[in-house]
């Protein structure tokens, strides 16, 4: 049996070598997966006011591992369907709802309709935007975090 030892100057632990590339938990690389998923979500995620974008942003904590959407809107607007019991609002004559009220507290359930995403700030919006970012833009993101790796 043969055995050998590799020395690099300053790693001496597996732990030192995890923490020059920034491949340690919460290091730069995961760091940069993080940002780069919430980055490249913002042409996919269906965007009004702006808010659930903001809220991403809030919510996680870069080098955690998890981007998350919070609020409980934004699984409905993730899964594309709309959940109701929702009641129309008219704030004019026009006989077309305005907008759209729920009663808080009660439980909302999917209504079998697809949700209607307003394309105008971003084309792309739509429903399992996270799903259809990777499959666009994997190679970027791992790309980000080779330039991290690498330096």
């Amino acid at each position: 049996m043969m055995s050998f030892e590799i020395e690099y100057e300053g790693l001496n632990t597996v732990d030192d070598f995890l923490y020059r590339f920034g491949l340690e938990e919460g290091g730069d690389a995961q760091q940069a997966v993080d940002n780069a998923v919430l980055a490249w979500n913002q042409m996919y995620l269906p965007m009004l006011t702006g808010d659930l974008a903001q809220a991403a942003y809030a919510a996680t904590k870069p080098g955690s591992g998890q981007v998350i959407y919070p609020g409980p809107y934004a699984h409905y607007v993730y899964v594309g369907e709309v959940y109701g019991p929702n009641f129309p609002i008219f704030d004019d004559d026009s006989g077309i709802p305005t907008r759209w009220y729920s009663i808080p507290g009660m439980k909302k359930k999917p209504t079998g309709k697809k949700m209607e995403y307003t394309l105008d700030f971003n084309p792309l919006a739509g429903p399992y935007w996270n799903e259809r970012m990777k499959a666009d833009h994997m190679d970027d993101i791992l790309q980000e975090v080779r330039n991290v790796i690498n330096g």
